[in-house]
């Protein structure tokens, strides 16, 4: 598979806003017509040494065709270990199903090695079945339950 894994810049904002738009959880809570909210998160994340907004390019045009977040997070337990968080992943709609997925979530994994993780966690919505067998298929194990509280 040939594509590129690369920070992600201000001028892909807009394409990642478009993916994470783009199912059927998305498309209730994202706003693709109103960048505003997400230029200020993104100066945030990129602000931030442990937060590592990615983006999956096709060299040969340079169309941003999947995105995922993978956060540092250093801790106390594990012998005072740092773990990675790996969230909205998500794969242009045309892409899907050639294997980006997986291509995308073993990079993830290489940069959390490459930044000391000992380990990669990630959460999936509870309906996104599909998901937690791909995750599955990854050598992800479902150990934990997880918990929000919507603020």
């Amino acid at each position: 598979m040939t594509i590129t894994m690369r920070r992600a810049t201000t001028a892909d904002v807009s394409s990642i806003v478009d993916m994470l738009a783009d199912d059927i959880l998305g498309a209730q809570r994202e706003d693709p017509a109103d960048l505003a909210p997400y230029l200020a998160a993104f100066a945030r994340i990129d602000a931030d040494p442990n937060q590592h907004l990615l983006v999956a390019e096709r060299p040969a045009d340079g169309r941003v065709v999947g995105t995922l977040q993978l956060s540092v997070i250093h801790g106390l337990s594990r012998r005072g270990s740092s773990r990675a968080l790996i969230e909205a992943v998500r794969v242009h709609a045309d892409e899907r199903g050639a294997g980006l997925g997986s291509e995308l979530i073993r990079q993830a994994v290489a940069e959390a090695r490459r930044h000391g993780c000992v380990l990669v966690q990630l959460t999936s919505d509870a309906a996104r079945a599909d998901a937690h067998r791909f995750y599955e298929r990854l050598g992800f194990k479902a150990t934990h339950v997880g918990f929000k509280l919507a603020l």
